[in-house]
This record gives structure tokens, C-alpha cells and sequence, in this order.
């Protein structure tokens, strides 16, 4: 932690990923939000709209986090990575812009008409309202996802001679397949988390025998909405993702799935195993014959370049994180997919609410989502290096070198005491509400 690089990689990781649990969040729960307002409308049952109430109030909780902790983040791209900004500036500001005009300006108006102004707004422009404020958050996360994809494979620019890039077509970097499969996939992800929030706060409902009625109701629309969402990620979006990063990133691809040699003809893919970077293979390996080049291929017999055949500096700095952390985003969505059939199942049978088995798994599976977009977060940003922008700016030349590692280390301790506090107050706040519930409290006696 001496080396300034490493502190500032560090403070910047730890307040994006501190970040990200909130956006993610409020993504997924503004969809399942208006599925709630709509099967109100359709059915008139003024149980859905007491629940889409109940969801609105802890999405503004977590909305509030998203924005509080989001705002240091653009400060930081001058305070820490001050090479980056100066370099790429001309091409991220714009996007950088436009979602912060989506993301403070119109969610945070429509999330104020959403919450305020049901009465006044009537049940039609009250219901647009709420379809607006998800709209608008979708909006926000895809010019963050295409800043992403451009540091991932840069086009669209132009390189003055002094090495500053200037945009030449944004339609080029919005339009691009990697920022479009990449956002569908953070979408999925983020309706994933919201999914598994809702049917985890309905299954302990059911298990602690409070607000039941709700609680079958979350269940049923966290388990339906689930079901196709943690199919998609996994294919064709999650698929596309990783083929992408075969064609734009091959060091990266060989890295996520430890793949340390070149083949003769089909590649296998690594089931499990613990990558050893001594002796440049997988211990204890289960592998699947052939499998990674046919889903990377389409073909059983095609070749996958491996780990030794591409020049040292170009590996990721810590290929074993960039492995563990793609196999964890890829044996949850596998396990999620499991428990989700299994649910949808016996909901269709009828018998999921007897099996407190399967309302434990859903109760307790509430921080997995969490953990499996982190992860795939961290495949992404670690397998990039050693570039922030990939091809274009190595990430020793992109932070700020007049900011010692002492001062970053500081404020990096400051950020982690101030985010313990907030942590503290968001999650007595949605507790207070959970327990509270989406009934309404009983009048008491004389009032």
C-alpha cells in the first residue's frame, strides 16, 4: 500500500463497488415497481397499489444512497485519476453528463411525483409517472454502461498530437454491440437483485407469519419475474458478453476461464479448479472436453488461445481474482437459475408456500445477487489490466501522480468510516420499514 497506483486503484474500487449495491437495486425495482401499479389498474385490487407504496418507499431510501454515494465518483475521476481525465475527458463527458441529468434531475422529479403525488396526479398520469422514473433509470444505467464499454473496446475517437482523444461519433460508442449486450446484461442483473429482494422480504413474511397476504404476493411476482431473467443473463447476454471479450480481449478471455494452454483442437472448459501461477495451470481440475470452444466457437474443434502464448505484460495483474471472480458470477446465475425453477415449479403446483425449505432458500438468497454483480463487475475491471483504456492508456500512466499514496490512503479511510455510517442509517431505515410492512398501521382507540 506504499505504491500510490495501488492506493488509488484501491479508494476507487472500494467507493465504486460500495456504489453499485444502490443503482442496481433501483434499476430492478423501478420495472417491478410499475408491475405492481399496472396489475392494480388491470384488477382494481387496492392490495398492489398498498404493495408498489410499500416498494416506493424503500426504493427512495436506497435512491438516496445511490445519489450520495454517486456524486464522489466524478469528483474522483480529476482528484485521483487525473492522467485518465485529462486523456479521455473529451470523450466521457458527454455520457457522463447525460446521465447525470437522467439520474438527479429527471428520477429525482419523477421519484417526487411518484411518492407525493398520487392524489393529485390522478391514477393515469400517477401510473406514467412511475413508467417515466423507470424509464429514466434504465436511461442513466446505459451512459454509464457505454462510458464502460468504450474503456473496454474505444471507438469513436480521434487522437490529437498531444495525446488527448476527442469524440469523433458518439453514435459509433452508443451504438456499438458491446455497450448493448453489456447493458441488457446489467439490466438483467439489476431486475435479478430487485427479483430476489422482493420474493426474499415476501418469504420471511410467510415464515414469520406477518403481512402473509403480502408475502404470497412478493413471492409470486419475485419468482415470476425471476425466471426468465436469470435464464436470459446467462444466454444469449451473458453468452454475447463473454464472446466479445474473446474477440476485443482474448488475454482477458483466456484469463476468466484459466486457460493457460493452446490446444491442438477443441479447448475444454474449466469447471472447477484452483489456478496455479507457478507452474502456469489448473490444480485439482474438473473440466468439460471441448465445451469452451464450441460456446465460444460454435464448433467443438476450434483452437482457444491460451495464457502462455500472449506477452506477459499484457496478463491482468491478478489473473487468479479475474478467474475466481467469473466462476462465482457463473456458479450463482447457475445456482439461481436452480432455485428459481425449482420455486416457479411448485408455485405453479401450488405447494411452494408449505415448503418452508424452499422459503428459507429464498429468504436467505437475498445478498447472493449482490455478491454474483459484483463479481461480474470485478471480471471486467480487473480483466481489463493493465488498461484503463484498453489499448490506449495503461492504468500507470492514468492516475494522479501528485497525490501521494499517504493522502489517498487517508481519504480512502475517511470514505470507509463515512460509508460505515451511512450503511448503519440505510439499513435501520429499511428494516423500520420492512417491519412496518405495506399494511397500514391500525387506528388506535379514541383517535
Amino acid at each position: 500500500m506504499d505504491s500510490a497506483e495501488v492506493v488509488h486503484r484501491w479508494h476507487f474500487a472500494f467507493t465504486v463497488t460500495y456504489h453499485y449495491l444502490f443503482p442496481q437495486l433501483t434499476m430492478g425495482l423501478a420495472m417491478l415497481i410499475v408491475a405492481m401499479m399496472a396489475i392494480a389498474r388491470r384488477t382494481g385490487d387496492e392490495h398492489w397499489q398498498r404493495a408498489a407504496r410499500f416498494w416506493t418507499r424503500i426504493f427512495a431510501v436506497n435512491f438516496a444512497m445511490g445519489v450520495v454515494t454517486g456524486i464522489p465518483l466524478e469528483f474522483q475521476f480529476g482528484t485521483n485519476w487525473a492522467g485518465f481525465a485529462r486523456a479521455s475527458g473529451g470523450v466521457i463527458g458527454q455520457m457522463l453528463a447525460l446521465e447525470g441529468v437522467f439520474a438527479f434531475f429527471l428520477e429525482s422529479t419523477l421519484l417526487g411525483l411518484v411518492i407525493f403525488g398520487e392524489k393529485r396526479l390522478g391514477p393515469r398520469l400517477h401510473f406514467a409517472a412511475a413508467v417515466g422514473l423507470w424509464f429514466g433509470t434504465w436511461l442513466s444505467g446505459f451512459f454509464i454502461v457505454a462510458v464502460n464499454t468504450w474503456m473496454q473496446h474505444p471507438v469513436g475517437y480521434e487522437r490529437a498530437a498531444d495525446g488527448v482523444l476527442h469524440l469523433k461519433d458518439l453514435g459509433a460508442i452508443l451504438f456499438q454491440p458491446w455497450t448493448w449486450w453489456a447493458w441488457i446484461h446489467a439490466m438483467l442483473g439489476a431486475v435479478t437483485t430487485a427479483g430476489f429482494f422482493i420474493a426474499s422480504i415476501g418469504a420471511y413474511y410467510l415464515l414469520v407469519g406477518r403481512h402473509e397476504a403480502y408475502g404470497r404476493s412478493f413471492v409470486k411476482l419475485g419468482v415470476w419475474a425471476l425466471l426468465p431473467t436469470v435464464a436470459l443473463q446467462a444466454f444469449p447476454t451473458g453468452d454475447r458478453q463473454a464472446r466479445l471479450v474473446h474477440d476485443h480481449q482474448p488475454v482477458t478471455f483466456a484469463a476468466m476461464e484459466g486457460h493457460f494452454e493452446t490446444p491442438d483442437g477443441g479447448a475444454p472448459l474449466v469447471f472447477l479448479g484452483q489456478p496455479d501461477m507457478e507452474r502456469l495451470e489448473i490444480d485439482n481440475p474438473i473440466t468439460l472436453p471441448k465445451v469452451l470452444s464450441f460456446l465460444t466457437h460454435r464448433s467443438w474443434d476450434m483452437p482457444i488461445k491460451g495464457l502462455r502464448d500472449f506477452p506477459r505484460e499484457e496478463w491482468p495483474d491478478n489473473v487468479p481474482l479475474v478467474y475466481y471472480a467469473y466462476h462465482v458470477m457463473v456458479g450463482l446465475g447457475t445456482l439461481f437459475m436452480l432455485l428459481v425453477s425449482i420455486c416457479a415449479f411448485r408455485l405453479w403446483r401450488g405447494t411452494l408456500f408449505a415448503s418452508r425449505t424452499l422459503l428459507w432458500g429464498l429468504m436467505l438468497s437475498l445478498p447472493f445477487p449482490y455478491i454474483a454483480n459484483t463479481a461480474g463487475w470485478l471480471t471486467a475491471e480487473l480483466g481489463r489490466q493493465p488498461w484503463v483504456i484498453h489499448g490506449i492508456l495503461r492504468t500507470r500512466d492514468a492516475y494522479s501522480t501528485n497525490v501521494s499514496a499517504g493522502n489517498a490512503l487517508f481519504s480512502l479511510l475517511g470514505f470507509m468510516g463515512v460509508y460505515s455510517v451511512l450503511s448503519a442509517l440505510f439499513l435501520a431505515l429499511v428494516l423500520k420499514k420492512v417491519a412496518a410492512g405495506p399494511e397500514p398501521a391500525p387506528a388506535r382507540e379514541g383517535a
